[in-house]
């Protein structure tokens, strides 16, 4: 990695200094040496950039599904083939609110309680104020860090004239000057630039940990992503700049509903506004890219684009697939729902110094995990009270087997149910999608087995449930589950426990 400027003062030890001027010496700057030592040691490590599509699906990006995507990515496209696919990576639910909650928490959100949904604002903040997240722990690292996007995660909005909380009124946007007591930079970033969520777009939030935040403008939504665009390019420009490595969050909010693609953008594709506004999300990760290249920093920067669920309906999916655009990839389901169409989502990382060209890992891994990832790449333990469903894939980047003390990997839908994954297999505490693809739980006719199970080895697209003809693997499988959601974590470590008690297991009666 690309060492940036050592301090410019050094201690040096002398021969001709006696030993008790020298022990003296060493004692009084103890302090003054471990925190340059700290200090190399975040200054030699890379920048790192995490963006994060809305409702982008695993067939939405040309390198992943080529015989079926008909949208170009060049962005993405590019990411692979100069860094490492990984196909068997699934977001924490297959909704927006609590895989964001995973990221930053390096905690599954069904531990809150957030038992299913998402949040909607003008609320407090999901993620406890005494819990680091993973943009804190990189600052104690020495870290700047910055979130360009969609937040969705909650915060209040206080009137600026009273303080006192407003309330949400339909979806009617809180007024130029409303304070954000609780935004990103009281989570551990030091700047922060987007909104909080798809109803609220309008609303332009900015702020610095040391200003605090406040909606500083309403724009129209479809201005939201060029301005996300720009925000990115200047941030990782002014960054560039300075010794210290960075942490940039890019949780965009395309292509998610309201799909509009800007006028530059239209008609770009062959499969109208979804397809545009996708090319349009992709372009983010272009600019970028020639960010990086330009500054020169490249190769000192750790890259991962990737998505918080699946597509949504919202974006016609039959229509889409009429065209030939299969947005799944051939995975069964789609945002909301328990299969992986719900939650296997395109993940690609790009470090030059580490990462091989055109590499692809096909171990099962979850967004929770890059929490543990980056203390793993720093050296670092996780700090006590974090991390409790996060595990490293740093191995992975090197084409090495992932080392987790973790036994599977939950997933959640957005109605709250459960299922487990563990090996090739999958258990799915539901009838049907769990989610919002046919059938959901109401529609499988009567009879029908109280929950599924599914070999992904030999039938990723769940197709044949073997739910009853394997009654051993079922019971092994539902109590690793069991285990997970009542022991607080689901990796080793301290003792925990979940915010709530009210974790429904089975949903379906």
């Amino acid at each position: 990695m690309r060492k940036r400027p050592s301090p410019k003062r050094a201690f040096h030890l002398q021969s001709q200094y006696p030993l008790w001027f020298i022990s003296a010496a060493l004692s009084g700057c103890l302090a003054c040496l471990i925190l340059t030592v700290e200090r190399a040691q975040a200054t030699d490590a890379p920048n790192i950039i995490y963006v994060i599509c809305d409702d982008l699906g695993y067939g939405d990006v040309n390198c992943l599904a080529p015989e079926t995507c008909q949208i170009e990515t060049p962005g993405a496209d590019r990411l692979a083939k100069e860094g490492m696919i990984f196909t068997d990576m699934h977001s924490g639910s297959s909704v927006c609110t609590p895989t964001r909650y995973g990221i930053m928490t390096g905690r599954y959100s069904w531990r809150t309680k957030l038992q299913k949904g998402v949040v909607t604002g003008f609320a407090p903040s999901l993620i406890d104020a005494q819990r680091m997240t993973v943009a804190g722990f990189l600052r104690t690292q020495g870290y700047q860090t910055a979130a360009i996007g969609k937040w969705h995660l909650n915060f209040q909005y206080l009137d600026p004239e009273t303080q006192k909380p407003l309330k949400q009124q339909g979806n009617q946007s809180p007024p130029v000057g409303s304070v954000v007591p609780d935004g990103p930079t009281t989570r551990g970033f030091d700047t922060y630039h987007g909104f909080h969520h798809a109803r609220n777009m309008e609303a332009v939030v900015a702020g610095t940990h040391a200003t605090g935040e406040k909606v500083i403008a309403h724009d129209d939504p479809i201005n939201m992503l060029p301005r996300l665009t720009n925000q990115c390019v200047e941030t990782i420009a002014s960054l560039s700049q300075e010794e210290e490595p960075f942490f940039l969050y890019v949780p965009l909010g395309s292509p998610h509903t309201p799909i509009v693609p800007s006028a530059e953008w239209q008609g770009r594709s062959t499969l109208g506004a979804y397809g545009d506004f996708v090319m349009q999300t992709d372009h983010v990760l272009v600019e970028i890219l020639r960010t990086l290249d330009q500054y020169q920093i490249a190769d000192d920067t750790l890259v991962i684009f990737t998505s918080d669920n699946g597509c949504s309906k919202a974006a016609d999916i039959k229509q889409l697939a009429a065209k030939g655009h299969i947005v799944s990839g051939g995975y069964r389901g789609s945002k909301a729902d328990l299969w992986d169409g719900g939650h296997r989502i395109p993940f690609i990382v790009r470090w030059p110094r580490v990462v091989a060209a055109g590499s692809q890992s096909d171990q099962l891994a979850c967004l929770n995990d890059l929490f543990a990832t980056v203390a793993s790449l720093l050296g670092q333990e996780t700090p006590i009270g974090t991390c409790e469903d996060s595990v490293s894939f740093l191995p992975a980047l090197s084409g090495n087997l992932i080392e987790s003390t973790r036994r599977g990997v939950i997933h959640h839908s957005y109605s709250g149910h459960f299922a487990y994954r563990r090996g090739p297999w999958k258990l799915l505490l539901a009838r049907g999608s769990g989610g919002w693809t046919s059938p959901r739980e109401k529609d499988v006719p009567k009879g029908s087995p109280k929950g599924q199970l599914y070999n992904l080895a030999k039938d990723p697209s769940e197709q044949h449930n073997v739910f009853e003809a394997e009654p051993s693997l079922v019971d092994s499988l539902l109590a690793d589950l069991k285990h997970d959601i009542t022991h607080g974590r689901s990796t080793n470590g301290p003792p925990s426990s979940n915010d709530t008690d009210k974790i429904v297991l089975w949903k379906t009666k």
